[in-house]
């Protein structure tokens, strides 16, 4: 088993950053991508980001390339999502979630059953 907890969240004002961690334990040695989503109320879940475990593949969704930066912490066993230019429709709740089955897809990553339990974070304009 594989667990994910995420930090960081909280209410920034726009045009701000914020700085996101998922923090895994456990079977860590399985573990072949970290993802990191997000949903709004009313919203499908969106894909914001991957990182392949060995930080050396990074994924991104074309909304917040340029924007958000997805890293590795080797030592922490962590991955970390630094969003810059906040907008008030980054409003969300934002998850991090595992996956061990060796691909880097965000198809994959959404059938993973290890998931963070989110951490909220909201935009004021």
């Amino acid at each position: 088993q594989v667990q994910l907890v995420e930090s960081g969240g909280g209410v920034v004002q726009a045009g701000g950053s914020l700085r996101l961690s998922c923090a895994a334990s456990g079977r860590t040695f399985s573990i072949s991508t970290i993802g990191w989503f997000r949903r709004s109320p009313g919203k499908e879940r969106e894909f914001l980001a991957a990182i392949s475990w060995s930080g050396r593949r990074t994924l991104y969704a074309d909304s917040v390339k340029g924007r958000f930066t997805i890293s590795r912490d080797n030592v922490q066993n962590t991955v970390t999502l630094q969003m810059n230019s906040l907008t008030p429709e980054d409003t969300a709740v934002y998850s991090c979630a595992a996956d061990d089955r060796g691909s880097m897809s965000v198809s994959s990553l959404l059938r993973s059953g290890y998931w963070g339990q989110g951490t909220q974070v909201t935009v004021s304009s």
